[in-house]
C-alpha cells in the first residue's frame, strides 16, 4: 500500500520537476571556476615563494595569507615600480615551528632605480644597533626579540628587525622575507642545486663535510651545512656573511638559467615544496607590477657589498660601524650611490662566483 502511495505521489509531481539539462550546466560552470581559481592560487604562491628569494619586493602575506594574496595574479596590471628598491632578507637557522632563533644571516638587497644590477649586502649579525624596547645589542636579537619565546611568529621578528635596518640604514625596507634553513634547503633541491664559488677550503663542524676551494654544486642539505658555519673560518661571522652572497648571487643566476618565472610547471614545483613556509613582508606593491622589475635588471649578476665595521668592542664582541668608512657608504646607499662607491672602494666588493 505504501509503495503504491509513493507511485502516485511521484506520477503526480513529475510535471514539476525542472529540466536537468540547465542545472547539470550550472554545477559544471561552478567546477570549472573553482578549477581555474586553484591553478590560479598555486601559480600565484610559487610566484611569491621565489620573489621573496630573488629580492623582488611583493606584498605582505605569511603562510596562512598566500592564498588570499596570490589573487593578485588576476588583478589588472598597472606600472612597475620606480626608483631604487630595498629588500631585507633574513636567514634563520631553525624552522617556524621551533624556539625563536637568532637571525644569522642579515642581507639587505639594493636594486637601483637605473636596474643596473642587484647589489647584495651583508649587515653583520654581530653589529651593535639601538633595538627599540632593548636597549643596545646585536643586530641578530632583533629578531629573536620581536619573535617572542616559544613557538616563534617570525613575521613580528621581521618587523622588529626591519625596524631596526630601517633606523641604521635610512633607507626605506620595501619588502622582504625570513628564510628559515629548511626553506633553503627545499628551495635549493627544487632548482636542482646552487653553484657556489669558495675562495678557500671550508671544514663543517657540524657534519665533517669538506667544501674545497673553488667552485661546486650544492644540493640543499650541503648549502645549509655551509651557511651554518662561523666557527674554524678566520673572520667567523664576516665569512659567513659572504657565503651567504655567494649562494643568493647563485641561486639567483641558477633561477634565470632555468627561467623558473616563465615555467608554469616549475612555479607549481615551488609551491609545492617551500610556499607555505615561507613568511614574507613589507609594503610592496602588486604582485605583477613587480614581475615587471625582472625583465629590466640589465644584469642579474649581482655586487657583494658588506657595511665597513670597526674592530669588536667588549667582552660581547659587538661591532661597531667604522666611524669613517660607515657613513660614507650609508650616504652611497641612500642616494642610491652604489656603483659609484664601489667603484672607488674595489678593495670592499666582495666575490659572488
Amino acid at each position: 500500500m505504501i509503495e503504491d502511495d509513493l507511485r502516485a505521489a511521484f506520477a503526480r509531481h513529475e510535471a514539476l520537476t525542472p529540466p536537468v539539462g540547465p542545472l547539470r550546466s550550472a554545477i559544471d560552470r561552478l567546477a570549472a571556476a573553482r578549477r581555474r581559481r586553484r591553478r590560479r592560487l598555486r601559480a600565484g604562491g610559487a610566484a611569491l615563494a621565489l620573489l621573496g628569494v630573488l629580492a623582488i619586493g611583493i606584498p605582505p602575506f605569511t603562510p596562512d595569507r598566500v592564498a588570499e594574496d596570490a589573487t593578485l595574479l588576476a588583478e589588472p596590471a598597472g606600472s612597475a615600480p620606480t626608483g631604487a628598491l630595498n629588500i631585507l632578507l633574513l636567514g634563520v637557522d631553525g624552522s617556524a615551528k621551533e624556539p625563536a632563533r637568532l637571525a644569522d644571516s642579515v642581507l639587505l638587497v639594493h636594486i637601483p632605480a637605473d636596474r643596473s644590477r642587484p647589489y647584495l649586502i651583508s649587515l653583520p649579525r654581530d653589529l651593535a644597533v639601538p633595538i627599540p624596547g632593548h636597549g643596545t645589542d646585536k643586530l641578530n636579537a632583533a629578531f629573536r626579540y620581536g619573535a617572542g619565546d616559544g613557538r616563534p611568529d617570525l613575521g613580528r621578528g621581521y618587523e622588529l628587525t626591519r625596524r631596526v635596518v630601517t633606523d641604521l640604514t635610512g633607507v626605506r625596507v620595501d619588502a622582504g622575507a625570513v628564510l628559515t634553513f629548511p626553506v633553503l634547503r627545499r628551495l635549493t633541491d627544487e632548482v636542482d642545486g646552487v653553484e657556489v664559488c669558495l675562495p678557500r677550503e671550508v671544514r663543517s663542524i657540524h657534519t665533517k663535510r669538506v667544501f674545497p676551494t673553488g667552485c661546486q654544486r650544492l644540493d640543499g642539505a650541503a648549502s645549509v651545512d655551509l651557511l651554518r658555519q662561523r666557527r674554524g673560518l678566520p673572520e667567523g661571522g664576516l665569512d659567513r656573511d659572504r657565503h651567504a652572497q655567494l649562494f643568493a648571487a647563485g641561486l639567483i643566476r641558477r633561477a634565470g638559467e632555468q627561467g623558473v618565472l616563465t615555467n608554469p610547471a616549475r612555479l607549481f614545483a615551488l609551491v609545492d615544496t617551500v610556499g607555505a613556509d615561507l613568511v614574507v613582508g613589507g609594503d610592496g606593491s602588486p604582485l605583477v607590477d613587480l614581475l615587471k622589475v625582472l625583465p629590466d635588471l640589465k644584469s642579474v649578476d649581482p655586487v657583494g657589498l658588506s657595511l665597513p665595521v670597526g674592530p669588536p668592542e667588549g667582552l660581547g664582541w659587538r661591532l661597531p660601524p667604522d666611524p669613517k668608512e660607515a657613513p660614507a657608504f650609508l650616504a652611497a646607499l641612500r642616494e642610491d650611490r652604489l656603483a659609484q662607491w664601489a667603484a672607488r672602494n674595489p678593495g670592499q666588493v666582495n666575490r659572488t662566483r
